[in-house]
């Protein structure tokens, strides 16, 4: 296969799967904007993508006689995903909501994330072993790595879950 050899070949085909991977990570976040409700960003990040798709395809389509040109449209699809959700992370838009159990350091544990300026509710709860307070806390994403790790560094035994959350009215949110 000559066409393996072809400088041309092998740039096109990268320029594929480059087109490909800012196509598909454009994809990932405009989801992630579109489940929490920012229409406008998702509008021109859908045009955007559509626009790139309609090109990389059609390049595809047109030059079947290069394999690369399929394996570049494949691997860009693959890590486009990838670096979408890399950039979705970075981006932590919404909220997060913490469920915090601690069997012995519940109350110091909502002390230090009050004293934080979080909003926190303790709920008086009950498990299969014994009774405690267990901490409830809905912060902004950018700030739930400091939330575990104030939780973790009071009890590292601490069980957490959480869950991103759409907050519908009023709340103590930190700045």
């Amino acid at each position: 296969m000559e066409i393996l050899t072809s400088p041309a070949a092998w740039l096109a085909a990268f320029g594929i799967f480059a087109a490909r991977l800012v196509n598909m990570a454009l994809d990932t976040v405009r989801f992630m904007f579109t489940l929490r409700g920012k229409s406008f960003i998702s509008w021109i990040l859908g045009f955007v993508e559509s626009v790139l798709f309609v090109v990389v395809i059609g390049s595809v389509l047109t030059n079947m006689d290069n394999p690369l040109n399929v394996i570049g449209y494949a691997a860009g699809f693959a890590t486009g995903n990838v670096v979408g959700m890399w950039i979705e992370k970075r981006l932590a838009i919404g909220y997060t909501h913490f469920s915090i159990i601690s069997q012995e350091h519940s109350t110091q544990i909502a002390d230090a994330l009050r004293s934080q300026g979080y909003g926190v509710t303790e709920i008086p709860a009950r498990g299969r072993e014994a009774r405690f307070m267990m901490i409830d806390c809905s912060v902004r994403r950018k700030q739930a790595d400091e939330v575990e790790a104030l939780a973790l560094e009071m009890d590292p035994d601490a069980y957490i879950t959480v869950e991103e959350v759409t907050p519908r009215r009023s709340g103590v949110f930190r700045q």
